[in-house]
């Protein structure tokens, strides 16, 4: 199952941006402030900017308030503290491996420091967020697909996330962060496909599963350095080198490998990611129609394993085979993302009608999945009187490796196993969500999971079947304190 990506519908669109325990307690007490980042791909928890103190319940920015003062106070002085609960019901009463009901949640604490307010330390500032994870998922606990169902399921753990120290210079043009760091923050970001739920619209399938451990996304991000260079508004550069397994060696779940986020593993192999990114009609005034295009490549350093063949040449499903399969040195593929407003309200900057458009290969022969698309509509204040209300429908489509499909194929004509031959999967998910207050979303949302795993069947029998499309059905909220 491909590593979900971490929650960022709703974060990124209103912000724009054991050790892990005694980490996050001296962080919070020592220095009692933080600031939240602006995030490009989370989704799902509402504005947390500060409120006026003299701001009722449901029009102050968070559930908490102003304490008596001291969250404005702080704020000027460069220091944020806040936290969000995201939790969820999930059920998939129709297809899957099996029909059950879940309950999921992830709470999070997030610090941030300004620098140059703080020290005089012109252009820097610090950021750390770490998670409690709770409850399980659907797609481990009963779809049993590839595209997980949500973008917060992951093992249940408290666990250290982002630390990182970044500098900008030359007016804010450049940026540089370095420390542990997720590439799901900034890179493959698409600003309307961050309403969904299913974490392939954040971090898609194709990278996580196809990268190790996933990739460094949520849950798990690891060392690495990020630049950043924005000429002009309109355009921006930006790479970033990752230590290229976030979790230790070995096997099982990755996330049990590295339980509390803190193993700051430098050692593997590397992982290089850059991504350029062209806006147009950024004013609000223009006539135009806002829209940006993405073009983003990456390369893997690491050894990946051949899908068909063993090291000798034979097919991985023959009786002759020594089982190893061939290596691969490297990695690497390629994607491009489109967004697009097709229609604004009038006398409004973002309500109306967007499109989005998102699409990614890499070799087949090292890679389960081999192609990526997804797309999709969102319309921000559909209905009279909510205005802030965002509601859409969307698609996603991963292709399994022609040599996965090959294989599957050898087995039948070489050891009699006749089994599922792998195709892909797709996702077709509608959702709405209502902005209750500045502080707290509801979310209702449903989805169809067509060829749930993607007929990815290892039984070794010949009646083995594909999982049964699913339909899933589920309620999210979520609270910025």
């Amino acid at each position: 199952m491909a590593t979900p990506r971490r929650d960022s519908t709703c974060l990124a669109q209103r912000r724009r941006r054991r050790k892990c325990g005694i980490l996050a307690i001296g962080l919070l007490a020592g220095a009692s402030f933080i600031a939240r980042p602006a995030r490009s791909d989370e989704g799902s928890a509402p504005n947390s900017e500060a409120a006026a103190p003299s701001a009722g319940l449901f029009d102050q920015e968070t559930l908490t308030g102003d304490w008596l003062g001291y969250r404005k106070r702080w704020e000027d002085s460069g220091l944020q503290l806040g936290g969000d609960e995201i939790a969820e019901i999930l059920a998939d009463p129709i297809g899957g491996q099996k029909q059950r009901t879940v309950f999921e949640g992830r709470f999070e604490l997030f610090l941030n420091l300004d620098l140059e307010k703080a020290l005089q330390w012109s252009g820097a500032s610090f950021h750390a967020n770490a998670y409690q994870i709770h409850g399980r998922g659907l797609s481990q606990n009963g779809v049993g697909n590839l595209l997980t169902v949500s973008n917060i399921e992951a093992q249940r753990a408290t666990r250290l996330f982002d630390l990182w120290l970044q500098q900008e210079l030359l007016d804010h043009a450049v940026s540089i962060r370095v420390g542990q760091l997720a590439a799901d923050d900034e890179f493959y970001i698409s600003q309307y496909a961050a309403l969904f739920i299913n974490s392939t619209f954040g971090w898609p399938a194709i990278l996580g599963a196809n990268l190790p451990s996933g990739g460094p996304a949520y849950p798990l991000a690891t060392p690495g350095l990020r630049i950043k260079v924005a000429p002009s508004p309109a355009l921006a550069f930006t790479v970033a080198a990752f230590n290229g397994d976030p979790a230790n060696p070995g096997t099982g779940n990755p996330q049990l490998r590295d339980a509390s986020g803190t193993d700051f593993r430098v050692n593997s192999d590397r992982l290089v990611i850059g991504e350029v990114a062209y806006s147009s009609n950024l004013d609000p005034d223009s006539s135009g129609l806002p829209g940006t295009f993405k073009f983003g490549t990456w390369y893997h350093s690491g050894v990946f394993a051949d899908q068909r063949f063993d090291t000798t040449g034979v097919s991985l499903a023959s009786p002759a085979s020594t089982g190893i399969p061939r290596p691969h040195r490297g990695d690497y593929g390629a994607y491009v993302i489109v967004d697009q407003m097709l229609w604004r309200q009038a006398g409004t900057t973002d309500q109306g009608l967007a499109a989005f458009f998102r699409a990614a290969g890499n070799p087949p022969d090292r890679n389960l999945i081999e192609f990526h698309i997804d797309s999709g509509l969102t319309y921000k204040g559909l209905l009279p009187g909510r205005d802030d209300d965002t509601t859409g429908i969307g698609f996603s489509f991963a292709r399994i490796s022609a040599a996965q499909s090959a294989l599957a194929r050898d087995a039948a004509t070489l050891a009699s196993v006749h089994r599922p031959i792998p195709d892909f999967e797709s996702v077709i998910e509608a959702s709405y969500q209502a902005q209750l207050a500045p502080w707290w979303i509801m979310q209702p949302d449903v989805q169809v999971i067509l060829h749930p795993g993607a007929r990815l069947n290892t039984s070794s029998t010949a009646t083995a079947k594909p999982i049964p499309d699913a339909f899933v059905v589920g309620l999210r909220t979520a609270i910025i304190f």
